[in-house]
């Protein structure tokens, strides 16, 4: 899907990293909380009380949940799940733009 609508948009931006990671959240009709935002190169530990899907809109990364040990590859197009309570760590090579869907 290449656009939301109906949706209600949070003005303030959602800003991470010191800049290198920024978003802002989009609330669906339907109850579901999403973000869209960009990733600048670099390395980024999240943690997330909620599952998540991670769609990667263009770009690539690399990545894993915390103590696994294989790196997983991913790029425009793809997406990955999140699972609730958990914590992943991402390698950003290029600028990536991406959409995260919170499950409700």
């Amino acid at each position: 899907m290449s656009e939301l609508n109906n949706v209600t948009v949070i003005k303030k931006a959602n800003i991470y990293f010191g800049g290198q990671v920024v978003s802002h959240t989009v609330l669906c009709p339907d109850g579901s909380k999403k973000t869209l935002g960009v990733m600048q190169i670099g390395e980024y530990e999240f943690s997330t009380g909620a599952a998540e899907i991670m769609e990667i809109l263009s770009g690539e990364l690399e990545w894993q949940l915390k103590g696994e040990s294989n790196w997983k590859k991913i790029s425009g197009g793809q997406a990955f799940d999140v699972p609730s309570n958990s914590v992943f760590l991402m390698k950003v090579p290029v600028v990536t733009d991406y959409c995260c869907c919170f499950a409700a």
